[in-house]
């Protein structure tokens, strides 16, 4: 029998009352899965506004309710509440219920909706109804979906004592692909020849000395490690110039760029990497859009202190002339935490969005780094090497992929360096391959831009 773990998320601290035995059979039902507690009715509130604030863009989700008669039942559906305003076919929704020792299954009937997906109290089949009237409330209302008899689902007893929602994800499946699906060396030999092309790269154009580099993303996916982890290799030995935590709000609050040079002594390598505040859900915190769009351009300078309330000003003089290429950004660069992906809320993903549409307008080139695939994987993390034979990390590329909107080929796993004391080879090599597909989407921006130029003249 498969078990299901329970874990806490955000900063509440939400106890499960679903007993270890009950979770077991569910876990049984829904496969090997993980449920993480979003939603507990006694904490947060029996309103339709409190449910769909935690449980909307969450994935497949379990509701589990419980009655003062000793009844647990409740439901679960693969669709994700949205308030769309759509009925739902969803073929593997069911409900349960559980009692002294009985427990019973009841899916949804073909050709038969499995719930309305409004701004109201969730709903199974439009039949059942949990928090009814932002009350501690079940409510039947008839209806085929489901074969629902009351007295045995909850005895007829439809005052709550309390109702919890679970987030229901597939845990990280330890499988591993036949083939690689994409081939690295792993070898000392190629790190060195990584190393060697970047310190020998030379921008396209010549009115270019050194690439500049945007590193965008949610606060803590990893902008500032992933310079140290570059400034470690290269130094060395493993560095922290930048600031880099796991706080809740942005550790950077300055445009820092930040060249890195060939050891500690050497000259500059042919790169600058632009660190930014980091990107926050609500207006009014974290990198504001409009700052991205004068850093794009080349206006912002180094150690410009942000201000969430008010966009950059660029003085009358330096706006009124272009920057030179030399000052544009060359590459931007989306750093998203690969164990965060799936709990990317909509208002994040928006904002991506409307980043990408600027960087898009710009003709800038765009690759995403995928952080952190040491934590979202068990394989991994035992052995970094198994990156690319993971299934489960080829899924997160994909997710990453589609709900970003960029190609596959422009996702990177990457493991920052941040516990370790020692540098390490494999993830040495993949910083390496990230920070050399960067240059060359560089290239390939600077190529179009002397295009550009050239038509000028």
């Amino acid at each position: 029998m498969q078990k299901a773990k329970v874990r806490k998320v955000s900063t509440d601290t939400l106890t499960s009352n679903l007993p270890e035995e009950r979770r077991e059979q569910l876990c049984t039902s829904l496969g090997n899965v993980e449920l993480s507690l979003l939603y507990k009715a006694s904490v947060h509130g029996y309103q339709a506004s409190a449910f769909h604030q935690r449980c909307d863009r969450q994935g497949p989700t379990l509701l589990v309710a419980y009655n003062n008669s000793g009844y647990i039942f409740g439901g679960y559906t693969s669709v994700d509440y949205a308030r769309s305003g759509r009925e739902i076919t969803d073929e593997e929704a069911f409900l349960f219920s559980f009692t002294s020792g009985t427990s019973s299954y009841i899916k949804v009937n073909s050709g038969y909706n499995a719930r309305y997906d409004d701004a109201k109290w969730p709903n199974f089949g439009q039949q059942l109804y949990f928090c009814y009237n932002n009350q501690p409330a079940v409510n039947y209302q008839g209806g085929n979906a489901f074969n629902i008899n009351t007295s045995s689902m909850y005895g007829n007893d439809t005052h709550l004592s309390e109702c919890e929602v679970y987030k229901v994800e597939q845990e990280p499946e330890d499988s591993v692909e036949e083939k690689p699906w994409r081939n690295v060396l792993w070898t000392l030999e190629r790190r060195a020849e990584l190393m060697e092309m970047i310190r020998n790269h030379k921008p396209l154009m010549t009115s270019v000395s050194r690439v500049r580099i945007l590193m965008i993303g949610p606060v803590g996916a990893g902008k500032s490690s992933f310079f140290n982890s570059i400034n470690s290799i290269f130094t060395g030995h493993v560095t922290s110039k930048a600031m880099s935590g796991s706080a809740g709000t942005s550790l950077t609050v300055q445009f820092r760029t930040y060249p890195v040079n060939d050891g500690r002594e050497g000259k500059p390598l042919p790169f600058v990497l632009c660190d930014t505040m980091g990107l926050e859900e609500q207006s009014g915190a974290g990198l504001d859009i409009e700052d991205i769009s004068s850093i794009l351009q080349g206006h912002v300078p180094d150690r410009y202190k942000f201000n969430p309330m008010a966009p950059f000003q660029p003085d009358e003089q330096k706006a009124s002339r272009p920057a030179s290429l030399q000052e544009k950004i060359h590459c931007v660069v989306y750093v998203i935490d690969a164990t965060k992906i799936s709990l990317m809320s909509d208002k994040l993903e928006e904002k991506l969005a409307s980043i990408r549409r600027k960087v898009n307008s710009l003709g800038i080139t765009q690759i995403v780094l995928m952080t952190k695939v040491d934590e979202a994987c068990p394989l991994v993390e035992e052995n970094l090497q198994s990156l690319y034979v993971s299934s489960y990390i080829k899924s997160k590329v994909q997710e990453v992929s589609s709900r970003l909107g960029v190609p596959v080929s422009c996702v990177l796993p990457v493991k920052n360096y941040s516990q370790e004391l020692e540098l390490e080879l494999n993830c040495d090599v993949l910083l390496l391959t990230a920070l050399q597909q960067m240059l060359n989407f560089a290239d390939d921006y600077l190529d179009d831009a002397g295009h550009v130029e050239g038509n000028v003249f």
